[in-house]
């Protein structure tokens, strides 16, 4: 019988240098090597490392207890794709979640976490900030490659947009949160400090906002990160200095033994089950309390 390859914190560290950096695959792969001594090790780690898509489908695409859709609205940076799901039938308006990828775009995986929130009662949208570029790619790498054209500016403006759009919508309350992951906790943080009228912000692993910018938030927030997360967790304590200088409320958990990523349930490696669960189920408590 096969043993499974084993994940090491520094494999683990390597991934997150190149999914961040990023880091060339060519050179990716050379540095794997040699951390797992062959080739064939390395390509027996790499299938954990990666997202698998095809195996986390929590809700199917066409379920039949939600309506989904693509759209677009507009933004100051340019017309902008999304993924538009709600719960089918639903008896009036509904308060309303943007959804905010990772630094790999509208994947299944989003479209997934998207579905999720739209059947816990949300009008969700989550958003193709890679639109001004042609959308999403199937390639990760393209992908990741393509956010370094991505400026803070037009990140704030995409993100501006949605909320707008969400706000206007026929089906929507008018109340709007917003949720991300990793690129996207650091768009809920950016947004954070540009919307006066968001009702609330949930960011996982997001990197912080500059600590003069602090002062501008108006939502309530709640910032989720991970044990190991050290390039991450650096930034956490100016930032709860600032928010507590500032008077603002959040809430911060930190999950001991999570990697970055850990809500991520397409990656084998980082994927961690009761961090997740955790995580997710104060992150619906909290737009409960603040959309209703």
């Amino acid at each position: 019988m096969s043993k499974s390859p084993i994940i090491n914190q520094d494999i683990i560290a390597l991934y997150d240098e190149y999914t961040h950096a990023p880091l060339p695959r060519r050179v990716f792969m050379k540095r794997l090597t040699a951390i797992t001594g062959s080739t064939v090790a390395a390509s027996a780690v790499l299938p954990l490392l990666e997202n698998n898509y095809a195996q986390a489908a929590v809700l199917a695409p066409d379920d039949a207890r939600l309506t989904v859709q693509k759209v677009s609205f507009a933004s100051e940076a340019g017309s902008i794709n999304g993924y538009l799901a709600a719960p089918k039938g639903a008896a009036g308006k509904l308060p309303a979640v943007i959804v905010i990828h990772e630094n790999r775009g509208l994947n299944p995986h989003i479209e997934d976490i998207t579905r999720r929130l739209a059947l816990a009662g949300y009008l969700a949208l989550g958003v193709d900030y890679l639109s001004l570029l042609g959308g999403t790619p199937a390639d990760e790498d393209k992908a990741r490659d393509m956010f370094t054209k991505v400026d803070a500016k037009t990140i704030g403006a995409i993100s501006l947009g949605a909320l707008k759009f969400l706000k206007a919508h026929a089906q929507s309350t008018g109340k709007v949160g917003v949720v991300g992951f990793c690129w996207g906790g650091a768009a809920v943080n950016q947004l954070a400090t540009l919307a006066p009228d968001l009702n609330a912000g949930v960011a996982f692993y997001g990197m912080q906002p500059k600590a003069e910018e602090v002062p501008k938030i108006k939502a309530p927030l709640q910032l989720h990160y991970a044990g190991l997360d050290e390039r991450l967790n650096a930034g956490i304590a100016a930032y709860e200095a600032a928010l507590k200088a500032a008077g603002k409320p959040y809430e911060l958990y930190m999950y001991d033994g999570a990697n970055h990523a850990f809500n991520n349930d397409t990656n084998a490696a980082r994927y961690n089950e009761a961090a997740a669960k955790l995580a997710w189920q104060r992150s619906l408590d909290f737009l409960k309390r603040n959309l209703g």
